[in-house]
């Protein structure tokens, strides 16, 4: 049976072996995930490739890509490489997009992610799906003539937008098919995006329940200490860690922002200058780091300890407005009992 409220991350955070994503891709199917999503990240996480596989590997699952950004493809490439995954799927494909960190943009010497150019992308996107001429001239960059003439017989795929704060939230209501919740939100947080990402699509003549909401909910069940720390303690401090990713999580949990501060104080994050703690530390190291971060924020935003006590959790995240659950920090391979204990939640 099929849990379309259920999805999880394949290959989460950093990884080197890409072929994992096969193999997991088709344990999500057969323990009954609704989703398998794939973050893009350069080097193994290639959004393209990676689903393109795992369209082949799996018959009944969608395959989302949660997230990448209109700036590293070229329109054409981006609307040609969603038709394309959604071909290879049988209409199976989700595309969801994202801000990313204006510094990392600013790296790569690519445009900032401005609401302007959230709005445009989108708009360009679905008009080359449709098979529309564009001619377009604004963020995104200038086109005097884009089409794409060879359409395959499909659907184009559903557009989200992963958003964090109110602007984006509202935005996303207005102009995506869904929106992608952060990890680490609490479930009055979450709530309160959801109220706001509906409220943007009604107020832009939207249907507000049309509008697909996919909270991500980081998850450890039945796992040891330190497995839990790993997935759970680890990952939250490089969110923290993130120019403006950190301060737009702290805000949405009404958090004290003063804990960014005293993470970012921390000798092993100091000693990074400018370098992310993603990359630079290991996880025993983020750990360490996140004994300045208050307990609860742990508990009150994650799901953990034993495999009932975390399908109750996701359950709750599941009442509290998600239309789908994103499952992070746990592959597929350790989801089974979890995926049977919210389905017999969910029939009582």
């Amino acid at each position: 049976m099929i849990n379309n409220q259920l999805g999880a991350y394949t290959l989460p955070g950093r990884s080197i072996h890409p072929l994992l994503a096969i193999e997991q891709a088709k344990v999500a199917e057969e323990i009954g995930l609704g989703t398998i999503w794939l973050s893009e990240r350069f080097g193994t996480k290639d959004a393209a490739t990676v689903l393109g596989a795992m369209a082949q590997a799996t018959t009944t699952i969608n395959l989302g890509v949660g997230i990448t950004h209109f700036q590293t493809r070229h329109p054409l490439a981006l609307a040609s490489m969603a038709l394309t995954l959604q071909a290879l799927s049988e209409g199976r494909f989700i595309l969801g997009m994202g801000r990313s960190v204006p510094l990392l943009m600013k790296a790569w010497g690519l445009p900032p992610s401005t609401n302007e150019l959230l709005i445009d992308g989108v708009r360009v996107l679905k008009q080359l799906m449709n098979g529309e001429r564009v001619k377009y001239e604004g963020p995104l960059g200038t086109f005097p003539v884009l089409q794409i003439n060879d359409l395959p017989e499909v659907t184009p795929p559903p557009v989200m937008l992963a958003a964090i704060g109110p602007i984006s939230l509202d935005l996303a209501g207005a102009n995506y098919d869904g929106v992608i919740l952060h990890p680490f939100l609490s479930l009055d947080a979450q709530r309160n995006a959801v109220d706001i990402a509906r409220a943007g699509a009604e107020k832009a003549g939207r249907d507000p329940n049309a509008l697909r909401v996919v909270a991500t909910v980081v998850a450890a069940a039945d796992m040891s200490q330190e497995e839990t720390d790993m997935r759970v303690r680890a990952r939250l401090i490089t969110y923290l860690n993130a120019p403006g990713l950190g301060l737009g999580l702290v805000k949405a949990n009404d958090w004290d922002p003063g804990v960014i501060d005293a993470v970012n104080a921390h000798p092993l994050i100091a000693a990074l200058g400018r370098r992310p703690a993603d990359g630079a530390l290991n996880h025993e190291q983020l750990v360490e780091v996140s004994q300045v971060v208050p307990e609860y924020w742990f508990t009150d935003a994650a799901a953990v300890g034993t495999t009932q006590q975390v399908a109750t959790r996701l359950k709750e995240y599941l009442d509290a407005g998600a239309d789908e659950i994103l499952i992070h920090g746990s592959t597929p391979e350790f989801l089974a009992p979890t995926v049977k204990a919210v389905d017999e939640l969910s029939r009582n």
